[in-house]
């Protein structure tokens, strides 16, 4: 296994951005085939947007399409397309009657246990590879990477939350 060259300063902006880089490479593969094993049921755009449903709970549509990055209009048709199989649900929110949110429903959130789950056993395989001492200080560090990124951490059980 290569192990990065001693003169590398692991501090620099660059050498972390490249080894970020190289190790996403491997995440959005492993995303890309657990995502796979939904069938045809959703998109990697799609999935990313039951997530932010499951993490956030339900939003209105300008605020998921912010968290996405996409426009609202793009975000509308993600949304038309989930709602039609039954993934997501539009509501009236509790606050204003005219105003509508988008929430998960059962079928959402079982896709998302499922492709976090097989997600989950495909990076564990990988972890459970590194050496001990590769993987001391491996949780605070993508944790803050995380946090700086604004991504809500992961939940080992997904079970209750927002469905």
């Amino acid at each position: 296994m290569p192990r990065p060259s001693s003169t590398v300063d692991a501090t620099s902006i660059d050498a972390v951005t490249d080894a970020v880089l190289t190790a996403s490479r491997l995440l959005v593969a492993i995303s890309a085939e657990s995502i796979e094993s939904a069938g045809d049921a959703v998109t990697l755009p799609q999935f990313r947007l039951l997530v932010i449903l499951q993490t956030r709970g339900p939003l209105r549509q300008v605020d998921l399409a912010e968290h996405l990055g996409v426009t609202s209009s793009t975000a509308s048709r993600m949304v038309d397309r989930l709602v039609a199989v039954d993934m997501v649900d539009r509501q009236h929110s509790t606050v204003s009657r005219r105003e509508i949110v988008l929430a998960l429903t059962r079928e959402g959130a079982r896709v998302v246990r499922q492709v976090t789950t097989r997600r989950r056993k495909e990076i564990a395989k990988i972890v459970a590879k590194m050496p001990d001492e590769a993987r001391h200080g491996l949780v605070d560090v993508l944790t803050a990477f995380a946090q700086a990124g604004g991504e809500p951490p992961a939940r080992t059980s997904l079970e209750g939350i927002w469905a």
